[in-house]
C-alpha cells in the first residue's frame, strides 16, 4: 500500500528556514494614512508629564499664528502624501481644548481642502476639564470633531491635587455630562498607582468613570519619566505588588462591565475601538504636523520616520521659510522587525501573520529564528494565521521585544 503526501496548499504558519534581510524594504502598497496635529500649550505643566508641552508666555497662546504654520506645514508636506485618502485625525497636545472654536473650525477646514478627507473619518480631539472648555464642545462638534477624549486621571480631589492637576473631581463629571451630551462616542484617561492610592481608590475611580456610560476607557499606570519634576523629586508610590493588583483588579472589573480590552492601555465597548490609534498599532502610517510632532510614512523608497521643531517659538519662526523639520531618518531594514513588533504586540489579539511583510517590506520568513525563539519561552503564540502575545507575553512585554531588537 502506498502512501500519499499531502502538499499543503498555504504556507506554514511558522516559516521553516530563516532568510535574509533584504537591502531595502519592498512595499507593495502605502498603508493606511492617519493625520496627527500637536498642539503643545496647557494651562499648567503637570509635574509627571514629559511630553512637549508648555504654559502660555506673556500675551497668551498665538493661536492665529500656530494655525497659520500648521496649515502652512500641511501643504509644505503633501507632496509626501500625494493622492493618499487620510481616514483618522487626531488632534492632541498640551490641551488643545484651549484653543478657540474658531481656530478648531479653521485647523479642520484647512485639513479637508488641503487632503482628501475620508467622509467617516474618526476626528478626536484631546480635552482636558474644566467649564469653559466644557462650554466649547457644542461648536468642537459643529466644527467637525466626532470624538473627545478627556484628561479625567481621577475623580478623587486629593489624588488630582497630589498629581498637579488643576480640575477638581466635580469638574471633570461636569466636563464628562458635557461631552456626553454633544458626543457619540468619548474615552475618558484615567491614571492608577498614584501618590499614597489604595486599591479601594483606584476601583472607586473606574466605578465613576463606568457610570459615565463611555465607550472608551484608557488606563494608565503613574510613571516617573525622565527629567520630570516627579523624577527628580519622586513622591511615594505604591509598590509593584500593590500597582500589580491594582492592574489585575481594572482589568477584571472592566471585562466585567462589557470592555475589551484590546491594547496593553485601551479597553473598548464593541466595536468602539480608536481607529487612530489601532493605525499605530499596526503599523500604519501618520503624517505629524505641529510643534514636536512626530510622522511614520512609507514609499517606493522605504520607511522615513520625521520630527517637527518641538519649541513652539523654534516651530512658528521656521513658518515663514517652510523650515519645520528638526529630524528625519530613514528606518533601516534592520530596525524594523523591532519597530513592528514594539506596535502590533501592544495589541492583545495581536496582528495578522501577513501584516509584518505588506507593512515593513521585509518577508515573514528572515525572522523565523525570533519567532521561534519568543514561542519557545511562551511570550508569543502564533495561531489562525495571528502573531499575538500570549498573557506572559502582554506582562513582560519589553522581554518579549527584546527578541527583535537587533543589536
Amino acid at each position: 500500500m502506498t502512501t500519499r503526501r499531502t502538499i499543503p496548499l498555504t504556507p506554514l504558519t511558522t516559516p521553516a528556514r530563516a532568510l535574509p534581510l533584504p537591502e531595502r524594504p519592498q512595499l507593495e502598497s502605502p498603508p493606511p494614512l492617519s493625520l496627527y496635529v500637536h498642539f503643545p500649550w496647557c494651562v499648567k505643566k503637570c509635574p509627571y508629564c514629559d511630553f512637549n508641552s508648555h504654559a502660555p508666555r506673556e500675551g497668551g497662546i498665538p493661536e492665529q499664528a500656530w494655525l497659520d504654520a500648521v496649515l502652512a506645514d500641511l501643504q509644505h508636506a503633501l507632496p509626501q502624501v500625494w493622492g493618499r485618502r487620510v481616514h483618522s485625525v487626531f488632534i492632541g497636545g498640551g490641551t488643545p481644548s484651549l484653543m478657540s472654536a474658531a481656530t478648531l473650525d479653521g485647523l479642520l477646514t484647512g485639513i479637508r481642502m488641503l487632503l482628501p478627507l475620508d467622509p467617516l473619518a474618526e476626528i478626536t480631539l484631546e480635552a482636558n476639564p474644566g467649564t469653559v472648555e466644557a462650554e466649547r464642545f457644542r461648536d468642537y462638534r459643529a466644527a467637525g470633531v466626532n470624538r473627545l477624549s478627556l484628561g479625567v486621571q481621577s475623580f478623587d480631589d486629593t489624588m488630582l491635587a497630589k498629581i498637579g492637576r488643576i480640575h477638581g473631581g466635580l469638574d471633570a463629571r461636569r466636563a464628562i455630562d458635557a461631552a456626553c451630551t454633544h458626543f457619540e462616542r468619548v474615552n475618558l484617561d484615567l491614571m492608577y498607582a498614584l501618590p499614597g492610592q489604595t486599591l479601594d481608590r483606584a476601583l472607586a475611580d473606574l466605578e465613576t468613570a463606568i457610570s459615565f456610560g463611555v465607550q472608551h476607557l484608557s488606563c494608565y499606570h503613574l510613571t516617573l519619566e525622565p527629567n520630570t519634576p516627579f523624577a527628580h523629586n519622586p513622591p511615594p508610590l505604591p509598590d509593584d505588588d500593590s500597582a500589580a493588583d491594582m492592574q489585575e483588579a481594572i482589568e477584571a472589573r472592566l471585562a466585567e462591565a462589557g470592555f475589551e480590552h484590546y491594547e496593553t492601555s485601551a479597553f473598548a465597548r464593541p466595536h468602539e475601538q480608536s481607529r487612530h490609534n489601532l493605525n499605530y498599532w499596526t503599523f500604519g502610517d501618520y503624517l505629524g504636523i505641529g510643534p514636536g510632532a512626530h510622522g511614520k510614512l512609507s514609499s517606493h523608497e522605504g520607511i522615513r520616520r520625521e520630527m517637527r521643531h518641538k519649541h513652539p517659538g523654534r516651530y512658528l519662526e521656521g513658518a515663514a521659510s517652510g523650515d519645520f523639520i528638526q529630524e528625519a531618518r530613514e528606518v533601516s531594514v534592520a530596525e524594523l522587525p523591532f519597530e513592528f513588533m514594539m506596535n502590533a504586540l501592544r495589541l492583545t489579539e495581536g496582528v495578522p501573520a501577513k501584516l509584518f511583510a505588506a507593512r515593513t517590506g521585509v518577508p515573514i520568513e528572515a525572522i523565523a529564528d525570533e519567532l521561534a525563539q519568543a514561542r519557545e519561552r511562551g511570550l508569543l503564540e502564533m495561531a489562525g494565521g495571528q502573531l499575538r502575545p500570549t498573557l506572559q507575553g502582554r506582562r513582560f512585554l519589553n522581554e518579549l521585544l527584546q527578541v527583535f531588537l537587533k543589536v
